[in-house]
């Protein structure tokens, strides 16, 4: 059995409901070992189904106690019942309506964007420069932006610590990078996820070879937002 056999007899749900004849089960279970793609459906419908048993099992509680016999009676009829006609069809046109929503919507338009070029927002910082003006950078919302932060080399430090403050003072996130590159410009990404409109501050520390930190200075990169 090939994909498209496994696709035009809608392998995957007949599996999980033991609709399959042994023969095509037999074709289906050796499909699954080479077609990562059969694979990856049966794992998210089994997935879905078992987080539904939950869910339901969770929303249907008895209203009285009921004696053993019949407790193990319901909890039969219940698991008979997801293959029912009735039941499973509804669920499993849900799931199917998922997954082809995910392969040949979501997931084409990720890997387009992906695969796009893209120009990226970014500012400029010279730690070199004392006094400096503050920097400005637009970027849409979510969107994130790089700072091209440079550096002089100075022997007596051995790294740099970068700390990024928003514009109520929290410390966004720091970064620690080696000071013996060649290149005394980096490219820092900043991600999009959180940010504001206003003006951070990057702090850059530097770090000697004991452990020793120096401060040289706090530089002001005002993020706009554009809708």
């Amino acid at each position: 059995m090939d994909h498209t056999q496994a696709i035009q007899h809608k392998a995957t749900e007949k599996y999980l409901l033991n609709e399959l004849d042994p023969e095509l089960r037999d074709q289906f279970e050796e499909h699954l070992f080479d077609c990562q793609d059969c694979a990856m459906d049966l794992r998210a419908a089994a997935m879905f189904v078992e987080q539904s048993k939950v869910i339901l099992a969770e929303q249907s509680q008895p209203l009285v106690a009921a004696q053993p016999a019949a407790i193990g009676k319901s909890i039969s009829q219940g698991w008979v019942s997801w293959f029912r006609p009735a039941f499973a069809v509804p669920v499993f046109a849900l799931l199917l309506a998922i997954l082809i929503y995910q392969n040949f919507v979501s997931y084409p338009r990720m890997m387009q964007a992906i695969n796009q070029p893209q120009a990226i927002p970014w500012a400029s910082v010279n730690v070199s420069t004392r006094g400096t003006s503050t920097t400005t950078v637009k970027a849409h919302s979510g969107q994130g932006f790089d700072l091209l932060v440079s550096i002089p080399q100075d022997p007596s430090y051995s790294s740099y610590s970068l700390g990024l403050y928003s514009p109520a003072g929290k410390l966004q996130w720091s970064l620690t990078i080696p000071a013996n590159s060649q290149d005394d410009t980096r490219s820092i990404h900043v991600p999009g996820a959180g940010l504001e409109q206003g003006t951070y501050k990057l702090a850059v520390t530097g770090i000697n070879s004991s452990g020793q930190s120096s401060s040289l200075g706090s530089y002001p990169v005002e993020l706009q937002i554009q809708n």
